[in-house]
């Protein structure tokens, strides 16, 4: 009896551990057919999207410096661009709103380089039969996917993983049984390319293309231009670290015959050497770099690889975990999921781990000493990806470090932060030559290479994207941010200080006085968004819109911040005290709503995908409910006027936004039409947005922006910290009536651990990193207390 008793108990214990498991994993029973349903791999500089193939497995590389173009001389883009100011204004202020249309579009200059693939691996597999018990998954936890079946009395498993430490893609293929494994591998390339064997190593060497045109400009001359010389150099290696098989190189093929382990390092380099440097004549050597690496790893056995791997993941993974309920449904898998949440059932498990997933990129495309999340992390698959995959400064290229602070990822925040550096060289030029302005500027988009300048192949683009400038406003605010969560006041001397300050220059230079006396920005956009005038005209380019000022405000507010804390700057000090008294305030339009036009204008589009003009709501916080409640008010109807339909990334806007307005319903409810599924096995067709069976982002196409603004969202809606004091579960829905969050981060480096129950509070602790003073809120009832470094403290709300 005490026999079965213990076996009764240790099966169950299997059964926990298997659903416990499967919390964090991404699961399927079938193979990846393309590009939206294979598993991403990363370590910060190398993406891999593995799709698990039977017969022929895929596994596709990226390299996050492996882009189209080389330096750019800011100083030689449109120098006369700013002979065109004077006349843009005159004839805004002219209400000629048609003549300021067509004259900017001489401020513009040419469009940004893309982010280039690599190109793929192949396993050709010899020896499948009738497969049963197929299982693909992806370990978000440890970062390891894993491929598992059996086939004629054989179970064959592949694990692969992306490791930080030794800079490699590490492959593990086993068969246990009947048969043996049985493979050749090869490389292909969309890129000039060529793969060869040599000195015991499988080759791919090539080129990125010195140019490449925008994928939304569809078939024109000279898309895609080669150049061996100055072009980007590439090469991948693969090397066979151990086989009890026979292996074989001949060609371009790799072969593995009759083994039961194999174990594989997949090296890849660039000959990037900085965004001064031209990749091919002044390159590092490729070569020796991916050599280099492979040799590191010589005497390892896989175990302590994976060890390492794992080890070096989970220090920044583990630091938060988030349940939110219905556990049972992480026996189905995640297809089943999908479509049972899209039917209407609840699954908040599911919600959990999309928040955890949107940790898991980040960790996996953001790495210290690297370079940022692009537009699609650090996987992409196409020569003219969607949108070029670069770094959108109108919104996508910020939303990706939304929640970097709050999710205690501060490491991954850093690329953003220092790449900021690399744009105020060329953004000082930018400044001077488009506006004759101080500081620096950036604009709608940039790429590895800090472009800074207007897009828009010199007059093509236009101009309610092409030539907004407030890329670099915008960016600046997330300097602020990273101190405000960290209280690293070497970074905000060091670092950040001259940022915004340069950043703040540009603005007091740019603003201009309107008919009014009021300080404004002409030429003005609000992103994308086009407006219908009082006399019917439809246009883009105005003065003074609500986005423009909000993000100057933002701006300043963090400038006078810091040159607070750091006691320095006075005469600038007044001088940007100044300027925000004179700013066009904030205007209330005849619908309620929040005027996104410097006059109380139409849209073109009422359901717009841009929020631009709530921007002082979220992610600034110059609208608040307990310090502006009338604006607040103003920001909700224009939410509810603007509906929370919209693309992926812009549906993660409204989930942020509403949690701001601690309107609970309405943020989950964007959350539930971010969760749509639009893959190709989804039971419900949608046409917008929402994500892709391996959990991306779908605009659609893929951007990762939504996954990264997705889990922001989530996490706004149980602690915020923008109001001067913590607020916990301030927008928590009906729906998550249970749960836990353990490690969220609140501004003062404030680490918040939370449960609750029927919808309340049940216990919370709060560790303070830096000490000092602290305000916690919970449903109305306000703590304060002064607190001490590297101490806990419990809260109570009796």
């Amino acid at each position: 009896m005490r026999f079965l008793l213990t076996l009764l108990y240790v099966s169950v214990c299997l059964i926990v551990n298997a659903q416990q498991n499967n919390a964090l994993k991404l699961w399927y029973t079938k193979p990846a057919t393309q590009f939206e349903e294979a598993l991403p791999l990363g370590n910060g500089r190398l993406g891999a999207m593995v799709y698990g193939g039977i017969d022929k497995e895929q596994i596709s590389l990226n390299e996050a410096t492996l882009w189209s173009g080389g330096p750019i001389d800011a100083s030689k883009i449109n120098p006369n661009a700013k002979n065109y100011l004077a006349p843009v204004r005159e004839a805004l202020f002219a209400e000629d709103y048609k003549k300021a249309d067509s004259l900017v579009h001489f401020m513009q200059g040419p469009y940004s380089e893309a982010f280039m693939p690599l190109g793929n691996l192949f396993f050709n597999f010899a020896n499948t039969g009738q497969v049963s018990n197929y299982r693909r998954e992806l370990d978000i936890q440890n970062a390891v996917s894993k491929v598992s079946y059996q086939s004629n009395q054989t179970t064959y498993t592949r694990e692969s993983f992306a490791s930080h430490p030794q800079q490699l893609i590490i492959f593990r293929l086993t068969a246990s049984g009947k048969d043996k494994l049985n493979f050749t591998c090869n490389f292909d390339s969309k890129l000039l390319a060529k793969s060869l064997v040599k000195q015991g190593m499988l080759l791919l060497k090539g080129w990125a293309p010195v140019h490449t045109e925008p994928n939304y400009r569809g078939n024109i001359a000279n898309a895609v231009v080669n150049d061996t010389v100055n072009a980007m150099r590439f090469v991948s290696m693969l090397k066979v670290l151990k086989t009890d098989g026979k292996q074989v190189l001949k060609d371009s093929t790799l072969s593995i015959k009759g083994a039961t382990e194999v174990v594989l390092a997949l090296s890849m380099a660039t000959s990037y050497n900085g965004v001064d440097k031209n990749p091919g004549t002044a390159g590092k050597a490729e070569n020796a770099i991916a050599a280099a690496y492979l040799k590191n790893v010589a005497n390892r056995n896989y175990e302590s690889l994976k060890t390492a791997h794992q080890v070096d993941f989970r220090k920044y993974f583990d630091r938060v975990s988030l349940q939110l309920g219905d556990t049972e449904n992480e026996k189905l898998s995640t297809i089943d999921r999908l479509n049972r949440f899209a039917s209407g059932k609840t699954d908040n498990s599911l919600i959990a781990l999309f928040y955890q997933y949107s940790r898991y990129l980040l960790i996996s495309s953001s790495r210290l000493g690297g370079l940022p999340a692009n537009l699609q992390g650090i996987w992409n698959e196409s020569v003219r990806p969607p949108w070029s995959s670069n770094y959108t400064t109108n919104i996508n290229a910020q939303m990706n470090y939304w929640g970097a602070e709050a999710a205690n990822l501060p490491e991954m925040h850093q690329p953003l932060l220092d790449f900021i550096g690399r744009l105020a060289g060329p953004g000082a030029l930018t400044a001077k030559n488009f506006y004759n302005a101080g500081g620096w500027v950036c604009h709608h988009n940039s790429s590895m290479w800090a472009m800074t300048n207007p897009v828009g192949d010199s007059g093509e683009g236009d101009p309610c994207w092409a030539n907004w400038t407030m890329g670099g406003t915008w960016l600046s605010t997330h300097l602020w941010e990273h101190y405000a969560f960290t209280g690293d006041q070497q970074f905000l001397k060091q670092q950040a200080y001259p940022l915004i300050r340069g950043s703040a220059q540009f603005c007091l230079d740019f603003l201009t006085a309107d008919k009014k006396g009021y300080l404004v920005t002409a030429p003005s956009t609000s992103p994308e968004n086009v407006y219908i005038t009082d006399k019917g005209y439809v246009g883009q380019t105005l003065y003074g819109s609500t986005a423009d000022l909000a993000m100057i405000r933002e701006l300043f507010t963090d400038y006078l911040k810091t040159a607070a804390v750091l006691k320095v700057d006075g005469a600038f000090q007044t001088k940007v005290k100044q300027a925000m008294a004179k700013l066009y305030p904030y205007q209330v339009g005849k619908k309620g709503n929040l005027q996104e036009w410097y006059h109380d204008w139409e849209d073109r589009e009422p359901h717009h995908r841009h929020l631009s003009h709530l921007f002082s709501a979220y992610p600034g916080y110059s609208i608040t409910t307990s310090e502006t409640p009338k604006l607040a008010d103003a920001v909700r109807k224009s939410l509810e006027l603007r509906t929370n339909e919209g693309t992926g990334w812009a549906i993660t806007w409204r989930i942020n936004l509403w949690a701001r307005m601690q309107n609970a319903e309405r943020a989950y409810d964007a959350v539930k039409k971010l969760m749509r599924f639009v893959g190709k096995d989804a039971a419900i067709k949608y046409g917008g947005g929402g994500i892709y069976a391996n959990l991306f982002g779908a605009h659609p196409p893929f951007q990762i922006d939504g996954n990264f603004g997705g889990g922001a969202g989530i996490a706004e809606m149980l602690l915020q910290s923008h109001q001067n004091y913590i607020e916990l579960l301030p927008a928590l829905p009906v729906e998550w009536k249970t749960g836990a969050v353990k490690g969220f981060v609140a501004r003062g480096n404030f680490v918040v651990n939370m449960t609750w129950k029927d919808g309340k509070l049940t216990s919370a602790i709060m560790l303070s990193r830096k000490g000092g003073n602290c305000k916690v809120m919970y449903n109305g009832k306000l703590k304060e207390m002064n607190t001490v470094a590297n101490k806990s403290y419990t809260l109570k709300f009796d």
